[in-house]
């Protein structure tokens, strides 16, 4: 494989979506399992971990062009976005989609910015509010919407200063257990960004409702962990604990246990490292084996959609230890970029993003899987 240049994007071949933290009490009850190994790691397997696995996906929907983020409503529907269309849709569990709306404001880079996650409020029942991540003129945003009487309305920005570029801009927003929004963001493809305290680039950033900092973050600021290339996923295991997924340049893709105010190493670092002040990923992977978007917890497990590897890892975890990761679906169903676990169920979305620049598939050529663990 070709060595890329920091400011390149992480380019993938073939291609995915969030969960609300009303949802997360649930989530965290529910779980995973497969064949296939990772490539070097950063732990020992752990001792004990629930043993199920992912059954044969099930189709729920077709007809998607990059689906991107998914965050579920109360009823047990969930809100999906389309990154370059800007439309945001409901999807029952039993497959009927419908266009609740349009995000404003939104542009496209060429490459992988446009709307990209979406997360519903914790409090909804009483105050009807979604959030999202998005590409804006003059960079990346999130803001807030009511989603309310099957229509969007009411676009209110609470972030900007988000540098944005054609790659890297990150744009996984989610509700953590303890009530706060979580995004992550890229570096920008200006890679000094991730180490510079006062960007908001190359991050992870937590935030009230009202898009202020949240109380208890480490630099009184936005910022909860720095260090990041283009990270895509989070996700919460069943002690609360953050995990963090990204891309690498040209050696290794990461699967991080996040804590606030920790450094995890880029542009110094891709990888494990060894540098004063740096924090190590608790996995790596070839970028040619992973390339993760989404994280979901699961059983005691966390499953990771891969794009460029066209997979879905299951990586068991025991306390802050991340074992032996195992692959499931290669190239079976293309580039794969969110994955959800479904509410009160022992059971996964999936969905997939051929349509993106990096896939062989049109516009229409996404899906939405279900997955049983069993």
């Amino acid at each position: 494989m070709r060595k890329r240049s920091p400011f390149l994007p992480h380019r993938l071949s073939l291609t995915g979506l969030g969960a609300s933290a009303a949802a997360v009490a649930l989530l965290l009850a529910a779980g995973t399992a497969g064949p296939a190994a990772a490539g070097p790691a950063g732990a020992n397997s752990p001792a004990a971990v629930a043993d199920s696995a992912p059954g044969k996906p099930a189709t729920v929907s077709e007809g998607w062009s990059i689906p991107w983020g998914l965050s579920w409503l109360p009823d047990g529907s969930a809100l999906l976005t389309e990154r370059d269309t800007f439309k945001v849709f409901t999807l029952t569990q039993d497959g009927k989609k419908k266009q609740v709306g349009k995000v404003p404001e939104v542009v496209t880079t060429g490459g992988e910015g446009g709307l990209l996650s979406i997360a519903v409020s914790p409090k909804w029942e009483s105050d009807h509010h979604v959030f999202v991540m998005h590409t804006a003129k003059e960079g990346n945003r999130i803001a807030r919407l009511t989603y309310q009487d099957g229509k969007l309305s009411d676009y209110t920005v609470l972030v900007k200063g988000i540098k944005k570029n054609t790659y890297h801009n990150g744009g996984r927003v989610k509700f953590g257990p303890d009530g706060f929004l979580y995004a992550t963001t890229g570096e920008a493809q200006t890679p000094d960004l991730a180490q510079d305290k006062k960007s908001l680039n190359g991050k992870i950033l937590r935030m009230t409702p009202d898009g202020k900092p949240a109380p208890g973050n480490p630099f009184g600021t936005l910022v909860y962990s720095m260090g990041h290339r283009n990270p895509q996923g989070l996700t919460w295991d069943a002690q609360g604990r953050l995990w963090e997924a990204e891309f690498g340049n040209a050696k290794y893709d990461e699967l991080n246990l996040i804590e606030p105010g920790k450094n995890y190493g880029w542009p110094v670092c891709e990888g494990n490292c060894s540098e004063s002040g740096m924090t190590s990923p608790k996995r790596q992977w070839p970028v040619k084996e992973a390339s993760p978007s989404a994280v979901a917890y699961a059983d005691g497990a966390i499953y990771m959609a891969a794009l460029r590897g066209q997979r879905l890892w299951r990586i068991p975890v025991d306390g802050t230890t991340a074992g032996t990761p195992e692959a499931y679906y290669t190239k079976d169903y293309g580039r794969l970029r969110t994955v959800e676990t479904v509410p009160g169920k022992k059971a996964l979305w999936l969905t997939t993003t051929n349509a993106d620049n990096n896939g062989d598939g049109g516009a229409g050529s996404d899906k939405v899987f279900r997955i049983d663990l069993k």
